[in-house]
């Protein structure tokens, strides 16, 4: 079953810009959905779209088989929100936040309690829920809009740079409790410029640019386009003379670091024989950059081109 399908969604401004240029994109069901697009290229007029927060031009929002334009109740009920800009009421207590949200879609109390209950301890601000929003930290209050968008147990889950300006430890923490909530069936669509989060985590992606879709693939298919790597391999001692790895290109950057350029048909294993047949030994190895990355920036950098 397709999550959501977006048909010929077009946005035009009071002064003629163009966000949006009749885009197509469907999600499948029970995917981890990432929509990458630099500043401007119309993620934010994608999302406030499907969430009914922007009015479109003209096309189709279709989440779960309900339209939003004859269906909105439906459609909004089956969606969650995580947004990228804080917008609870940091005067209320943050369990009455998540109360609050659960009244919007006509949850019952006594549930709307259980829910608060488990989603502020899956959260760890349990003991947190008599303080105001004014008293959590940035990454608490990334938490709580994460646990108030759960309360209406949403099909699709849609997460607007999420760990924005959050510690590498909660980054970490947040990866892990989203694939396990998309292993048990949520539908995720994650916009967010870490890149290697959208690599970590999502199994599709779409590429917008400009108001136009210039890419949507399988993120393995997609990654395994890339032609060329730069890795980074730290040595076990350092080398002071000038190296030679034919096929390879190599240079180091300091005594003990080395980079090499693998093309994506040459063999890393054959890589490491040369490299002991020189008795240069690698304690470790790691991409100089994140491999969607390079892609991204070679696809827009087409974009332009052919633009």
């Amino acid at each position: 079953m397709i999550a959501l399908s977006v048909k010929q969604l077009t946005k035009t401004y009071a002064n003629g810009a163009y966000a949006l240029k009749g885009i197509d994109l469907d999600v499948a069901q029970g995917d981890f959905f990432a929509l990458l697009g630099q500043n401007g290229a119309g993620k934010s007029s994608t999302i406030g779209i499907i969430c009914s927060l922007i009015k479109k031009t003209a096309g189709k929002v279709i989440v779960f088989g309900h339209d939003l334009d004859t269906e909105p109740n439906k459609a909004k009920s089956l969606i969650g929100v995580v947004p990228q800009e804080m917008n609870f009421n940091s005067f209320e207590k943050i369990s009455q936040v998540l109360l609050n949200e659960a009244g919007y879609y006509g949850i019952p109390s006594k549930i709307a309690k259980e829910r608060m209950e488990m989603y502020l301890t899956v959260m760890g601000l349990w003991d947190m829920r008599d303080q105001t929003g004014f008293k959590l930290s940035g990454g608490m209050k990334r938490r709580l809009l994460i646990a108030r968008a759960l309360m209406n147990e949403p099909q699709l889950l849609i997460l607007d740079e999420p760990t924005a300006g959050v510690d590498i430890e909660l980054r970490h923490t947040l990866w892990r409790f989203l694939t396990q909530l998309n292993e048990q069936g949520t539908t995720i669509i994650l916009t967010t410029h870490y890149l290697e989060e959208a690599e970590h985590l999502c199994k599709h992606v779409a590429i917008i640019d400009h108001g136009e879709i210039i890419e949507h693939a399988n993120m393995k298919t997609l990654i395994n386009r890339l032609d060329v790597q730069t890795m980074i391999l730290d040595l076990a001692a350092p080398i002071t003379t000038p190296i030679t790895l034919n096929g390879y290109p190599a240079s180091l950057t300091d005594e003990t670091t080395l980079e090499v350029k693998i093309h994506r048909h040459q063999s890393i294993n054959e890589l490491f024989q040369r490299l002991t047949e020189q008795h240069i030994h690698v304690t470790s190895m790691r991409n100089k950059t994140n491999r969607l990355e390079e892609l991204f920036i070679g696809l827009i950098a087409d974009n332009k081109r052919g633009n």
